[in-house]
């Protein structure tokens, strides 16, 4: 299995909207069981495939889609994530900069998934607009990529691009990536900017 959203919330159904537009099977896993998704594999079709947490967490390329303080919850279904890419969708809104301990969310996240490569992607934009801009020849909408391992990085880019979507790749998490997170109760600069990349 290569693809998996952890979280059916609104932001990981819309990314399981963007797998079924595409053709592309992605397993999706949420805490309440695979049976609760029935009317969203219903909804989308074949390609969206209905699993439990441990079984969706075996992926190659992991999409996290939960809250943020639920991301420990997920860490602890394993105890060693053996290279793993973990797409950190999440944003911390409303935790407190203490409880981050001056690093920012998604290297709070990174320590929590031991041995996992982190890349913190598609978390700019809500639900209700990542995936939906209308067709314009030329143009796709960008999603913005960082990452402290330049290898995962690229896979996760080059995902973007297979779903539809511009990836503009910032860099390492502390430089590039700033902007993409939360600080001292202040969301960054890329955070809710639907922005589109030419060509």
């Amino acid at each position: 299995m290569k693809y998996a959203i952890i979280g059916s919330g609104k932001i990981g159904s819309a990314l399981a909207r963007i797998f079924a537009r595409k053709g592309i099977e992605v397993a999706v896993a949420n805490s309440r069981g695979p049976e609760t998704l029935a009317s969203l594999t219903k909804e989308l079709g074949a390609t969206i495939l209905p699993k439990d947490i441990e079984t969706a967490l075996q992926a190659e390329i992991i999409f996290l889609a939960v809250p943020f303080a639920a991301h420990k919850d997920v860490a602890e279904r394993l105890k060693q994530w053996n290279g793993n890419i973990i797409i950190d969708m999440t944003n911390a809104f409303g935790v407190a900069p203490d409880e981050l301990g001056d690093l920012l969310s998604s290297e709070v996240i990174s320590r929590a998934f031991p041995g996992a490569r982190l890349v913190k992607a598609f978390n700019h934009l809500p639900a209700a607009q990542l995936g939906t801009n209308p067709f314009v020849e030329g143009q796709r909408q960008a999603v913005f990529v960082s990452s402290n391992d330049a290898d995962a990085s690229a896979t996760v880019a080059a995902v973007a691009n297979q779903l539809g979507f511009a990836p503009v790749e910032l860099g390492s998490l502390d430089q590039g990536g700033v902007p993409l997170h939360v600080q001292g109760g202040h969301r960054g600069g890329l955070l809710f900017q639907n922005l589109v990349k030419l060509g």
